[in-house]
């Protein structure tokens, strides 16, 4: 499967002869983070900047899992993550996270690939920016000793799942942006009622109110019907300070990263099981 990952990036990378620069005749800043809430955007960092970033999911906020028991969901981490990004070039970047998990598999070491393939040009050129992303994830849980677990490991490459996604946006204007995301989910081992691929769709929303504030918003649509999957769904307020990115947001998704979001969200906003979580960007030159 890594291999898949690498020859459809390796594609994208065939594609760079339309020549993409930082300048002026580009469209710059389609969304104000490389994250949305759920999903990445098609932003990637500049050369030699290092994004270091700390994402929280709270448990969920109301229903018969929250309410003041848990003192609205805040007493329970749902995920928790940490790691960096890098800019090689003015085009790629490449990740390292390490998240608590939230579905059946957690404790994930994730390293993440991003490679913008067209910029949206101001005076014609691409309509669109095009990004491709890619994520590997590795679950560091403790081999269990009954066979019949998720968890039981029986190779190691068991523990591995993965996630291709193409992210496709337009900035129509300094305060509207949208997003379109395909995705593609791989698990090397999984329960016999679930499927080791899934398919999904979903889209992304900036609406910028003021220099520093604005709405933000995503939705993912997985193609199963295994596991009573739910559209993650996420809304959210962003907090541009200059030197970073704050981010407050609301969603059913329990998981941050996409190997584990897209294939475990279960959770039912109508149900009252949905969190707060927020995200902490800052940039630094390297």
């Amino acid at each position: 499967m890594i291999r898949i990952v690498f020859f459809v990036l390796a594609i994208c990378c065939s594609l760079s002869s339309f020549g993409q620069e930082e300048t002026p005749q580009f469209a710059q800043r389609t969304f104000k983070d490389t994250r949305v809430i759920n999903t990445h955007s098609v932003e990637v960092l500049p050369k030699r900047k290092l994004d270091v970033r700390i994402g929280h999911r709270f448990g969920d906020l109301v229903g018969t899992s929250g309410g003041w028991q848990t003192f609205y969901g805040l007493e329970n981490a749902a995920d928790v993550l940490i790691g960096v990004d890098y800019g090689i070039t003015n085009n790629v970047t490449v990740g390292l996270f390490r998240t608590k998990g939230a579905g059946r598999l957690k404790q994930l070491v994730n390293g993440t690939l991003k490679y913008r393939v067209l910029q949206q040009g101001l005076e014609g050129g691409s309509p669109v920016t095009i990004t491709a992303y890619g994520v590997s994830s590795l679950s560091t849980m403790k081999k269990s000793t009954d066979p019949e677990a998720l968890h039981f490991f029986p190779k190691s490459i068991h523990r591995m799942s993965y996630a291709v996604q193409f992210l496709i946006a337009r900035k129509f204007s300094d305060r509207i942006s949208l997003q379109l995301i395909p995705s593609y989910v791989h698990r090397n081992f999984v329960l016999p009622t679930d499927v080791n691929d899934l398919v999904s769709m979903g889209g992304a929303l900036r609406i910028q109110m003021t220099k520093v504030f604005g709405l933000i918003a995503d939705i993912t649509v997985p193609f199963s019907d295994e596991l009573n999957r739910l559209p993650a769904i996420g809304v959210g307020l962003e907090i541009d300070t200059g030197g970073h990115i704050f981010q407050v947001n609301f969603t059913n998704a329990r998981g941050i990263v996409e190997t584990d979001y897209i294939p475990y969200t279960t959770s039912d906003w109508a149900e009252g099981q949905f969190r707060l979580g927020f995200t902490v960007s800052r940039l630094f030159n390297l």
